[in-house]
């Protein structure tokens, strides 16, 4: 397979049963007796779309050893936490679309919205308690702590026009990357991977979790919005300076600094295209650095024995930087 081929379903191909009982025990886990929540509970499954870390799971576990019952159960538990954040993320957004339909926020309200992101991590840690050791649970939710660091950081830089490199990268790594690494982590781990092993799944993890976030910042900017099926530019709209914009400040003249504060404050059609050419070149340095992050992650894998299950893990690699949705 080369580049352009990769695709999730050739990815994800080794572990598809295991993915499946992953959904099964997602929808098992918020079945409700209420019937408002439960409908609500039924719409987020709209929201399960790559399911880069129950993957993560899953594939790390087959690179080192086998799939065991807890790690459906693990993969489950984090994707509960990833969409609870989605659906917060969206109400601070204000956005509109997520996996081409409407945000939960915008179908129903911002109160609903929080308390079912609030639901899908309490059902998270409910779940995590079945698991045998309570540290679990407590690695969990420190790094759902972390998750909730980067995202205060986030908005509270918020037309910082002095954001440099390393806090971007400390916010993407709190806010994306965490959660990334700690599923290759415990996927390792609970494989009963050596430590050599687990640490350099974990490292991957964190790599490819920059690569990723670093992708979906350029894709905030540059992305279709029919294609990507979720509201685009809300960063600009919000003042969130991400690697491409902090680059282009960081070389800009004065004119063309006045030009991009004009552009943000602009909600026409035509600020996608000029943005597009503002900040070109600085769109090649994201992109490149997000290249180079992903290829940091693959090198990690070198460590582990040569299987399908590692070459899905470079495939997905991969996939992560062509990806346009």
């Amino acid at each position: 397979m080369n580049d352009s081929q990769c695709n999730l379903a050739d990815i994800y191909a080794p572990i598809q049963s295991e993915l499946l009982a992953v959904a099964e025990r997602f929808d098992r886990e918020l079945l409700s007796d209420v019937a408002g929540v439960q409908q609500l509970c039924d719409y987020l499954r709209e929201f399960r779309g790559k399911m880069l870390r129950p993957g993560l799971v899953l594939l790390c576990a087959r690179a080192v050893g086998s799939c065991t019952p807890e790690h459906i159960t693990l993969a489950a538990v984090l994707e509960m936490i990833h969409i609870a954040t989605l659906v917060h993320d969206d109400v601070l957004d204000e956005a509109q679309l997520r996996r081409r339909s409407p945000t939960l926020h915008a179908m129903s309200s911002n109160e609903t919205a929080v308390l079912i992101g609030d639901y899908l991590i309490s059902h998270a840690y409910h779940l995590c308690s079945t698991l045998p050791s309570p540290q679990t649970a407590r690695t969990v939710a420190a790094c759902t702590n972390t998750v909730c660091e980067g995202e205060l950081l986030q908005v509270g830089n918020r037309e910082n026009w002095n954001l440099t490199v390393q806090q971007y990268l400390t916010i993407i790594t709190k806010k994306t990357a965490a959660l990334t690494s700690l599923a290759c982590r415990l996927g390792a781990e609970f494989a009963g991977a050596d430590n050599a092993a687990t640490e350099a799944l974990a490292g991957y993890g964190l790599e490819l979790g920059i690569a990723f976030q670093i992708v979906d910042d350029v894709l905030d900017i540059v992305g279709d919005e029919e294609e990507m099926g979720k509201t685009l530019g809300r960063d600009l709209d919000k003042g969130e300076f991400t690697l491409p914009i902090i680059h282009f400040l960081q070389r800009a003249d004065a004119s063309q600094r006045e030009e991009f504060r004009s552009l943000c404050h602009r909600s026409d059609s035509s600020r996608a295209g000029r943005m597009k050419i503002l900040l070109d070149g600085s769109l090649d340095h994201a992109r490149k650095t997000a290249q180079d992050r992903a290829e940091a992650a693959m090198r990690y894998l070198d460590k582990l024995p040569d299987t399908s299950f590692r070459q899905s893990l470079i495939q997905l690699s991969r996939f992560i930087l062509q990806r346009r949705a």
